[in-house]
This record gives structure tokens, C-alpha cells and sequence, in this order.
């Protein structure tokens, strides 16, 4: 049996988390625990609450977890927090 394709966004959304994996090896040891667990818990609660075709919520999840890479990859951030972003009702 052959592996799942997936998506264009689900790729993107993978690249993100190895991301900040990758950028959470680069910090001292006790942020780097503290960075995994904020990722593994905000990209988890993401999954189970944004509606998988909500694509335009999905790309500007996507943009923002961008930017919070790239601050993360500066050597003057030591760590991040967690932050809960609120869809506004339409």
C-alpha cells in the first residue's frame, strides 16, 4: 500500500513544524523544551480546531507561523510563547 498523498497547504504546514523543530535545536536546552512543547501543542490544537477547508484562515495561520519562525531563527530570540489566535465572527 502506498503513503498518503498530501496536499500542497499540508506540505507547507509540515515544512512549518519541522521548522521550528529544526530552529528549536539551535536554542539552549531548557528553551528548546519549551519551544517544542508550545509547537507541538499549538499545531495540535490547531488540527483538531480549524476547519480543514477553511483555506483562507489555514494561509494566514501559515503566514503568521512564518513570521514566528523567522523571529525564532534571530539568535537574539532565546524563546517564544504560546499564542492563541481568535477567528472573528462573520
Amino acid at each position: 500500500m502506498g503513503a498518503l498523498k498530501l496536499s500542497g497547504m499540508q506540505k507547507q504546514v509540515l515544512s512549518l513544524y519541522r521548522g521550528f523543530l529544526r530552529a528549536a535545536r539551535l536554542k539552549p536546552i531548557e528553551d528548546r523544551k519549551r519551544i517544542e512543547m508550545i509547537v507541538s501543542t499549538e499545531f495540535r490544537r490547531n488540527s483538531k480546531e480549524v476547519d480543514r477547508k477553511n483555506f483562507q484562515y489555514i494561509e494566514y495561520l501559515l503566514r503568521l507561523g512564518n513570521k514566528q519562525l523567522d523571529q525564532l531563527k534571530s539568535p537574539d530570540m532565546v524563546s517564544i510563547s504560546s499564542m492563541k489566535v481568535v477567528k472573528a465572527k462573520t
